[in-house]
C-alpha cells in the first residue's frame, strides 16, 4: 500500500482514538472547573502517576498551575453531551457543573470535586510540569483513586462501562465487547 504525507497539524490524530477525560480542577476561592482532554496517560506504577496535556491558553492550565492539583475522571458514553460541552466551552465563562448538571462530590484527597457521573477518578497532586511547545504536561501523583462498584475488578468490564474515546474534532466512539 502506498504511504501518504500527513499534515503537521494532524500527526498528533494519528494516536487516536484516545480515551476522553474529564479534568476537574479549582481557582483559588475553591470554585471548580471541567475541562475534556483527549491526552492523559500513566507514566508510573510505583508510585502510580499520570500526565496531563493542557495548552497554556486553557483556564484550567491556570488553575492546575496555582493550586497544584487535579483529578482525573472517566466518563462513559452515558454522559458524552456533558463531555463534549465541557471541551467546547470556558470555565471562564460558565459554571460547567451547572450547565451540564454534572454533580460534584468531594474527594478524599484533595481540594477539585469528583464527578458523581463517572465512573472511577485519579486524584493527582502535581508533581512537575515540562513545557512541550504548545502544551504544558502535568505530571500527577495518584494520591487516591477510586471506581464504582462492580465495574472494575483489575480492568473495566466492558459490558457495563462504554468508556469514550476521541477520534478527532468532534467526533466521539466506544469500544466493542472484548473478543
Amino acid at each position: 500500500m502506498q504511504k501518504i504525507s500527513v499534515a503537521s497539524d494532524s500527526i498528533y490524530r494519528l494516536m487516536h482514538p484516545r480515551l476522553t477525560v474529564l479534568v476537574t480542577c479549582i481557582d483559588s476561592r475553591g470554585r471548580a472547573n471541567i475541562i475534556t482532554l483527549a491526552w492523559s496517560m500513566p507514566t508510573s506504577i510505583k508510585p502510580p502517576m499520570v500526565a496531563i496535556s493542557v495548552a497554556p491558553q486553557r483556564y484550567s492550565h491556570k488553575l492546575i498551575s496555582e493550586t497544584k492539583e487535579f483529578i482525573v475522571n472517566i466518563p462513559t458514553m452515558q454522559i458524552a453531551r456533558e463531555t463534549l460541552f465541557c471541551g467546547c466551552n470556558s470555565g471562564r465563562n460558565c459554571d460547567k457543573f451547572k450547565e451540564t448538571k454534572l454533580t460534584p462530590i468531594p474527594a478524599k484527597k484533595v481540594a477539585p470535586p469528583l464527578i458523581k457521573e463517572c465512573v472511577a477518578h485519579l486524584e493527582c497532586r502535581v508533581m512537575g510540569s515540562i513545557t512541550t511547545g504548545d502544551h504544558t504536561l502535568f505530571l500527577g501523583e495518584v494520591v487516591a483513586a477510586s471506581a464504582d462498584q462492580g465495574i472494575f475488578d483489575g480492568k473495566y468490564d466492558v459490558k457495563k462501562v462504554k468508556p469514550i474515546y476521541h477520534l478527532g474534532g468532534d467526533e466521539f466512539l466506544t469500544i466493542a465487547d472484548k473478543i
